[in-house]
């Protein structure tokens, strides 16, 4: 792997394209046109490439609460891991997408939540594949019929929160809530998606968008570490963004800082404005 944990570069992935242990995941998705990710596989993707879907495999349906993308069933995404060849822990996945790693941070952030810490994201995402000219395709590779140890996830739930915890713990001195989204939406001056504008009172912003440079590579993780100093010592970090899939972009950010005390509010501020 790289000396970046977490992370892969594309002439890295490139030497591993055939390395049975490397299973590839092209997670690309727009939210304003959901079937778009999918066509844009299927015309072309990274050689040896499965597709997951954010809304049909990285999400559960949507409820009154749990915001607009709630946590998958665990082991329903386990099973679809296992087809694609998640088959051990040494089973190394690498995401990517064409969108600064909002939907590949997304997978990212539930494998190590199902137990599976062997997994990164492919720096410079898509378009630094196709830059590089190295090689697509539109083959759909077969699925796997090994079922393997991700048939049975280890949940980690101490890496995710709930309204509850949030509200309880959010002012309290040793605990930082962070809200992902961009500033005029954090301070409510937009809103876009959500019926109310608006942040959860007492949160910080730090945009996801910020996590990587304008080429849409990784910050180093000297870059990351600085972003956070301002907080970097505290004991909990809560963080959100609109529905639970961005803000795991600021969750990679603190992982690559050093930093593990970053939590999820699934839910984020989709499922705070439900109540």
């Amino acid at each position: 792997m790289s000396d970046k944990h977490f992370v892969v570069s594309c002439e890295w992935l490139l030497e591993h394209l055939e390395d049975p242990q490397v299973v590839i995941v092209d997670c690309r998705f727009s939210l304003a046109d959901p079937q778009l990710g999918q066509q844009q596989y299927k015309e072309c993707h990274i050689k040896g490439s499965h597709y997951l879907d954010l809304n049909l495999d990285l999400s559960s349906p949507v409820g009154k609460h749990g915001g607009r993308h709630p946590l998958p069933e665990s082991h329903e995404l386990a099973q679809k891991l296992s087809l694609i060849g998640v088959n051990s822990e040494d089973t190394l996945v690498v995401a990517y997408d064409d969108s600064r790693y909002a939907f590949a941070s997304r997978l990212w952030w539930l494998l190590r939540y199902l137990g599976h810490e062997n997994v990164a994201v492919l720096n410079g995402g898509f378009a630094a594949w196709q830059k590089a000219g190295y090689p697509v395709t539109d083959i759909v590779p077969e699925y796997k019929v090994s079922v393997g140890l991700t048939s049975l996830p280890k949940i980690q739930t101490d890496m995710v929160v709930d309204i509850a915890t949030v509200k309880e713990r959010k002012d309290l001195p040793e605990v930082v809530l962070v809200d992902s989204r961009e500033t005029e939406r954090f301070l409510g001056i937009r809103e876009p998606i959500d019926k109310i504008a608006g942040h959860i009172p007492g949160a910080v912003n730090y945009p996801w968008q910020e996590v990587a440079d304008s080429a849409g590579y990784l910050l180093s993780s000297i870059e990351q570490r600085h972003r956070w100093s301002e907080i970097e010592n505290a004991k909990e970090i809560f963080v959100y963004c609109g529905s639970g899939v961005t803000a795991c972009v600021n969750l990679l950010s603190l992982e690559l800082a050093g930093i593990h005390t970053g939590k999820l509010y699934a839910g984020s501020w989709s499922d705070w404005i439900s109540y």
